[in-house]
């Protein structure tokens, strides 16, 4: 397990180093340059000189780069021009409120399709059948603003049941309930979506694991249905949908950036939008590195316990 691991690493490593170069490089490709984008157009040329001065935008391009590189291994990341503050202090803040979104949507999203999975497996009513693959195409064919907007409309200005955005004022641990009826529509937004895709991936591996001659023998000896899927198959389906968990964990990721924008939660995604709409390009870099980091982290963590769950993966290439 130890030896499929370092062999995983080197290419995380690599996939990080290439996507820190075309961060820092896009921004250089700006008409102007990010002085210009960030003094606006009315600056004088001394303000873009002085601005430049200050990024170190006057530096040979390998200088700024390694500097870059070196403050954010060192954890400094320098200050937000527009949105204002040190932006270590405004990333910590928004991760707080994202990983609570993202950790709660994830809850959704398994629960999800771990239900409709089984259902749609178990069950051999075709009519069941088709109304969860129902259910299933609707939640991944809808937009996640639509979702939002309709939840909105539906649970916080026509019934006033939830609030319609923001985050509860006394902070999570106040009081659980408040923090849950603040929460439970952002999250649901997000989990949705990610719940259909997860339940189309975990439902083909558990067919799939139904048409092996160990679950065909089962059957033709009388072994129920579903003792067959909850005991055998849905272990050994479970390796590739791992897979498809990491990738949409990323996708919950970037679906925070529309889904904090729509109900004003104040995580990294709004935070995002914020720098992206001032041109606060010191803070984006920094906010879109976090993102690949984040995702090729989760991406190797989704190997390693695939492989951990089929031998077969940590043993090819030995």
């Amino acid at each position: 397990m130890l030896g499929y691991l370092i062999r995983r690493i080197p290419t995380a490593l690599i996939v990080l180093a290439v996507a820190s170069i075309l961060i820092f490089s896009i921004l250089r490709l700006i008409p102007g340059g990010p002085e210009a984008a960030l003094a606006g157009p009315d600056a004088s040329p001394d303000q873009l000189a002085a601005i430049r001065h200050d990024l170190g935008l006057d530096r040979p391009f390998l200088v700024q780069y390694f500097a870059w590189l070196g403050g954010i291994l060192t954890l400094n990341f320098g200050q937000s021009y527009q949105v204002g503050g040190a932006i270590s202090d405004l990333i910590g803040y928004g991760l707080i409120n994202t990983v609570v979104l993202t950790l709660s949507a994830l809850v959704i999203a398994v629960a999800l399709a771990l239900t409709l999975s089984l259902a749609a497996t178990i069950s051999e009513n075709r009519w069941v059948h088709a109304v969860l693959v129902g259910i299933n195409a609707v939640a991944i064919a809808i937009p996640t603003f639509v979702i939002g907007t309709v939840l909105i409309l539906v649970f916080g200005v026509q019934l006033r049941w939830l609030p319609a955005g923001g985050t509860p004022p006394g902070g999570y641990t106040e009081n659980l309930q408040f923090s849950l009826q603040y929460l439970l529509l952002p999250a649901l937004t997000l989990g949705l979506p990610a719940g259909a895709v997860l339940a189309r991936f975990l439902t083909e591996a558990l067919h799939t694991e139904l048409r092996q001659p160990y679950a065909v023998t089962a059957r033709s000896l009388g072994v129920p249905r579903r003792t067959i899927v909850v005991r055998n198959a849905l272990r050994n389906a479970l390796p590739p949908t791992l897979t498809a968990l990491g990738l949409v964990i990323g996708g919950l990721l970037g679906g925070a950036i529309l889904v904090e924008s729509i109900f004003g939660w104040p995580g990294l995604g709004l935070l995002t939008e914020e720098g992206i709409f001032a041109r606060d390009y010191p803070l984006v870099q920094v906010l879109v590195l976090l993102s690949v980091t984040v995702f090729v982290v989760l991406q190797l963590a989704a190997d390693v316990l695939h492989a951990w769950l089929d031998p077969r993966i940590r043993l090819a290439g030995q």
